[in-house]
């Protein structure tokens, strides 16, 4: 990756501009801006000279020197610690699967490119792990006034398979599966999980750990709507009950 490449990479991340977003501000395609960001094609002089002034960024730091964030934001001053050049946003930007890309993303998921070009919502947390956000679009998730509806978010932390084995029971992940993506609550049952939606009437899925593509324990929610907290202390103790029952249930097919 050319010095030109690693810049204006850097600052799509800093001002929060997808690849697609850059390339619309100066007429070019999104393929043709990912070969330059990966050093593939050099850009044209006038492409550079729009890019510069439209930054503030002298051409020759843009071509010959590795911009730093602090640079980029036009920091003022020296820091104190040259650890604050990395220092993060205070928001945490956290790519967003809506229902229009669900297939894509399964078929995606792992190119960086396009986890760069999704929809992002900024959280303002600080927070190491990788994470991603969903966007309800149905009532599975449901029990009558309560639970997840459409247009709710989401927000769950990633689960490495290793971890697969022991993940405790009814807590709520986003599972990326070979067909969908989807909001379950996972219960163990010998190397495989169980997935109960929350709504009455929806099946409950049996699918292998090597079957899942991606798990992400949700960590956040964001509602449309209040909730009604109403009646939450029963449904707890019904939620408790239902997973002893299936703990029971377990053990005696074993």
């Amino acid at each position: 990756m050319s010095l030109f490449g690693k810049n204006i990479r850097k600052i799509r991340s800093v001002r929060s501009l997808s690849q697609q977003a850059f390339a619309e501000l100066f007429d070019l395609k999104r393929g043709t801006l990912g070969a330059y960001e990966e050093g593939r094609s050099e850009p044209k002089i006038e492409t550079i000279i729009k890019i510069a002034n439209y930054f503030s960024i002298p051409i020759d730091d843009l071509l010959t020197s590795e911009l730093t964030v602090n640079e980029l934001l036009k920091f003022r001053g020296k820091p104190e610690h040259d650890d604050l050049k990395a220092k993060p946003d205070i928001c945490k930007k956290v790519p967003c699967i809506t229902l229009e890309g669900h297939q894509d993303y399964i078929q995606h998921h792992t190119k960086d490119n396009f986890i760069e070009d999704l929809p992002e919502i900024h959280l303002p947390i600080y927070n190491e792990a990788d994470l991603r956000a969903f966007v309800i679009h149905d009532l599975e998730m449901s029990t009558d006034s309560d639970g997840f509806y459409p247009k709710d978010v989401v927000i769950g932390v990633k689960v490495q398979k290793k971890q697969y084995p022991n993940l405790a029971s009814a807590c709520l992940f986003l599972v990326v599966s070979e067909e969908k993506v989807f909001l379950r609550r996972i219960y163990q049952s010998a190397k495989k999980f169980i997935l109960k939606a929350d709504h009455k009437g929806i099946e409950d899925i049996e699918i292998p750990y090597t079957d899942i593509k991606e798990l992400w324990e949700i960590k956040y929610a964001f509602y449309h709507r209040i909730p009604d907290s109403r009646n939450t202390d029963i449904k707890q103790q019904l939620s408790f009950l239902e997973e002893e029952f299936h703990k029971l249930r377990t053990s005696l097919n074993n």
